[in-house]
């Protein structure tokens, strides 16, 4: 996780960053071995040397712990829009972001070699599942929020387009990587139905 960015922190900010990952990192590990409901965050403090209250801290539900990325989906696409290049539309600006993820093997882009074991445990608990939609509400919101900035006649209308857009694209291959097809044939098809979905999306703004 580290990066340039990260490097360029005060040593303070840089730390409870440390800290987050590492505490993120044991909970994902320890919930990959043994499910998400039977694991504490007791024991994922004990494992991480930490108090329960620090791991709160950090991380408000325990199912946090685990789809640990919310933050950071909201940050990235909402980026996308506010720090798009002259010229160039917010649904180009996510389309860019949606592809370099996919090209990354990011955990947000949708396709990778470990990614089905970790969306089989997402599957397998209620709690995660809800945590996960609550997850794509909240990113559509910081979506609509640089949506409106941009200058976008109907910034939730926009947001809610491109967020269902994203995740029927990103939910077909998770369900593919769960049936144990091919990563590289699962990516090709994620990256073609990506461009349809962003030429709907495209065309959608131009004509309205």
């Amino acid at each position: 996780m580290d990066s340039r960015h990260d490097r360029e922190l005060p040593l303070r900010e840089r730390k409870k960053r440390e800290t987050r990952q590492r505490i993120s990192d044991i909970a994902t590990d320890l919930i990959g071995k043994r499910g998400f409901d039977a694991v504490t965050v007791a024991e994922i403090a004990r494992a991480a040397g930490v108090s329960p209250m620090t791991v709160f801290n950090y991380f408000p539900r325990k199912e946090d712990l685990f789809l640990d990325r919310i933050p950071e989906a909201a940050g990235l696409f909402a980026s996308a829009v506010r720090d798009r290049a002259p010229g160039e539309s917010p649904f180009a600006a996510l389309r860019r972001l949606a592809l370099r993820l996919l090209e990354e093997r990011h955990p947000l882009g949708g396709v990778g070699d470990t990614f089905a074991d970790f969306w089989r445990i997402v599957a397998d608990s209620p709690a995660l599942r809800a945590r996960a939609r609550e997850g794509v509400e909240e990113v559509e919101a910081a979506l609509t929020d640089a949506f409106g900035e941009a200058g976008v006649a109907d910034p939730g209308l926009s947001a809610a387009l491109a967020m269902a857009a994203y995740r029927t694209v990103f939910v077909a291959s998770v369900r593919r990587l769960l049936a144990g097809d091919p990563v590289a044939e699962v990516a090709r098809e994620h990256r073609g139905r990506l461009e349809s979905a962003f030429d709907v999306l495209e065309r959608t703004a131009v004509d309205g």
